[in-house]
């Protein structure tokens, strides 16, 4: 009689467990044991002869007694064959109704690596169960596809005299209804935990605005220092050296390095036509013993041109119409170290009523003139950095990951990890920014429409060798550029990234020709290049993968994406905005056509009225404060890997980042404004917010 000792691992997420029953039956390479209930009580699991080498599990889920059934979070399955050999089976899934779930063994394998047609016949079937749940759905003409199941809805409002009776967020335009989630796979969903912590944020803040009645104000901030009123108790180092030097043309130009989207500024060797700069404009401002031209040729003019905003159309915030305009910005890189603003133009076509803003204009005009640059920042970095560029992008990668690996794919296990929570975030996110009633409509000057139509553009014109940061600092031309603490941080994560990404891509793949002989690997690489590329050549993303190196690129891009880059253009967001002449969301008047005319009172009028401003910051203190149950970049409690060399390479990619944490740490320390949003201790593995 054989013996097998089973130990099985339930979550620890409040209401992982069940009181269903648990069965059990283990296939070897020899046989297959009968299905034995997993109680506690009586002798271990015993067989009826030895099963070899275990290979396939299947865990079963019955009704118990007069128990109403309910779900089961399973982590893992250990056996301990008689030989003493331990056998690891990953689940790390829920089990909701009463089923079977057939789990493999642990170790790694491609399709090239099966030989048992047993295995062969599960990894497929895996993968066709898997692709008949999840499904492809049009999110917006133009963008990447996402999961087709049901997002978050607002509701009713049943009584609007008292909309707070109904469950309505007091004052707030948009309902989560945390019940929704059932519409979700529960293996996409946020744990208990986390979906406590998110919610929760939401609504206290909420109804302390409305209180004051600052949620139903809709008229135009009477002083500037009354936007402190929003958070009063909200304070960082940062927040306040915003609050402090906004108006500082050193901390305009800092953020193009070191804010929340330290990607836009380029090097500038010839002015455009479209924006006629001439010596005489800035000659003041560059020093003495120089000229434009002399410091265009030494590489210190910096140009940032928001050309994709031209012609968005906006919307109406509360009975007024908003504007936007598509700026350019011209920046010297002087001597002292700082970026400085030297030149802003409101559009792309120069004339009569598009003039140069200079620094030695009115006070008032220049703060405005910089202020419409930041508004042009503000929509940039929100649907292009962020919403397009890290969680759309990131949800294909995810869902296109389900489709095409099984879990028993050395790439799935690589990659799952960076998965995490992203599905259920976007979700929220569809309700929150992109739908009629959402933060797009109600909180920004384009609307849900103009917000799509930027993205729509930008996704028209991304490029696969510009997501390489490598290649990206050396296209702009800032791969030298002093103070840039972004650059180096990223640097330094994406070469421990791309380190650990190649020890485990060699240990699998020793070879080309595994590599190009690998139909799972190929499938996935071509629905991500369909779905979320939507099949452009222009994209120069990859159709297919024929060699090591361009699959360790491939991967390393991936990761960065949903981990390392979200982290640079999420978690600073309200620390730069918690001001919000900063990064204004919406402008009320037009861009300005003629000099000498703005003064404090136009300049009051033109930025976000009291509700559309809290509007925005009340989203943003719920996404930029990471609920609970985090799990940063490097850390990988789900056992996916059992094998010694990928085990071993994740210890020493924790390491690496650790003294990439310590090195920021202590550059910190001589830093007046601390750049932190790289440290990996900060970074997620995924994107969950």
């Amino acid at each position: 009689m054989a013996t097998y000792k089973v130990k099985v691992a339930t979550g620890d997420d409040f209401l992982s467990g069940t009181m269903d029953s648990i069965s059990l039956t283990i296939i070897g390479t020899q046989g297959e044991s009968h299905k034995q209930l997993l109680n506690h009580f009586g002798r271990d699991f015993a067989t009826g002869a030895d099963l070899g080498e275990l290979i396939i599990i299947r865990l079963h889920k019955d009704p118990y007694s007069f128990f109403p059934k309910n779900s089961w979070y399973c982590k893992y399955v250990q056996i301990c064959a008689p030989n003493g050999h331990i056998y690891h089976f990953p689940a790390y899934q829920w089990m909701d109704g009463y089923e079977t779930l057939s789990l493999r063994e642990a170790t790694g394998k491609t399709r090239a690596d099966d030989t048992l047609p047993i295995l062969l016949e599960h990894r497929q079937e895996e993968i066709r169960a898997k692709q008949d749940l999840y499904h492809w759905r049009v999110f917006v003409p133009g963008l990447p596809n996402y999961v087709d199941i049901p997002s978050y809805h607002p509701p009713v409002r049943r009584n609007p005299n008292r909309p707070e009776w109904n469950g309505y967020i007091p004052g707030f335009p948009i309902l989560i209804n945390i019940k929704a989630t059932r519409f979700l796979n529960s293996n996409l969903r946020y744990s208990f935990i986390k979906t406590a912590s998110f919610f929760t944020r939401l609504a206290p803040m909420s109804l302390k605005l409305k209180v004051q009645g600052l949620l139903d104000c809709k008229q135009s901030w009477k002083r500037l220092k009354d936007i402190k009123k929003v958070f009063p108790f909200y304070k960082t180092v940062i927040s306040e050296y915003v609050a402090e030097h906004w108006t500082e043309d050193s901390f305009f130009g800092y953020q193009y390095l070191n804010g929340v989207n330290p990607g836009v500024i380029r090097r500038c060797m010839r002015i455009p036509d479209k924006f006629p700069v001439t010596d005489d404009m800035v000659a003041p401002f560059l020093g003495e013993g120089t000229c434009l031209q002399a410091e265009l040729e030494k590489g210190n003019i910096y140009l940032a041109d928001y050309r994709i905003l031209e012609g968005i159309p906006t919307t109406e915030l509360n009975g007024r119409k908003q504007h936007q305009c598509a700026p350019l910005c011209l920046l010297h890189f002087g001597p002292e170290g700082n970026m400085m603003p030297i030149a802003i133009q409101l559009s792309q076509t120069p004339g009569p009523s598009s003039p140069i803003f200079l620094p030695s204009d009115s006070e008032w005009d220049w703060l405005l003139a910089k202020t419409w640059v930041r508004n042009a920042e503000f929509y940039c970095h929100e649907a292009i950095s962020h919403l397009l560029g890290t969680h759309l992008i990131a949800e294909a990668f995810c869902l296109s990951l389900l489709r095409q690996l099984p879990m028993c794919h050395p790439l799935y296990k690589l990659l799952i990890p960076h998965t995490r929570y992203t599905v259920q975030i976007n979700c929220i996110g569809r309700a929150l920014l992109l739908n009629e009633e959402g933060l797009s409509a109600r909180g920004t000057g384009l609307g849900v429409e103009g917000i799509a139509e930027v993205m729509v553009r930008a996704l028209s014109e991304i490029n696969y060798d510009r997501m390489y940061p490598p290649n990206d600092f050396m296209e702009r031309g800032v791969q030298d550029l002093p103070g840039y603490y972004y650059r180096d941080d990223c640097l330094a994560v994406w070469d421990a990234l791309e380190r650990f990404v190649t020890e485990i891509i060699t240990y699998y793949y020793p070879c080309d020709a595994a590599v190009e002989g690998d139909t799972e690997l190929q499938s996935w690489v071509q629905e991500i290049f369909k779905e979320c590329l939507l099949g452009r050549e222009s994209s120069g993303f990859p159709k297919c993968l024929q060699t090591v190196p361009e699959l360790i690129r491939y991967i390393t891009i991936i990761i960065y994406i949903c981990s390392a880059k979200h982290a640079a253009v999420n978690t600073g967001q309200l620390e730069y905005t918690s001001w919000m002449p900063n990064f204004p969301s919406s402008m009320r008047n037009p861009p300005m056509q003629a000099k000498g005319l703005t003064t404090l009172e136009t300049y009051l009028d033109t930025l976000p009225d009291v509700r559309t401003t809290c509007i925005i910051l009340l989203v943003l203190w719920t996404l930029s404060r990471e609920p609970d149950d985090k799990r940063p970049l490097g850390h990988f409690p789900d056992i996916h890997f059992v094998e010694e060399v990928p085990r071993r390479s994740m210890e020493v990619f924790r390491q690496r980042l650790d003294q990439i944490s310590y090195n920021i740490r202590q550059r910190n320390k001589g830093l007046t404004i601390p750049y932190y949003y790289l440290d990996p201790v900060l970074i997620e593995n995924s994107i969950s917010i």
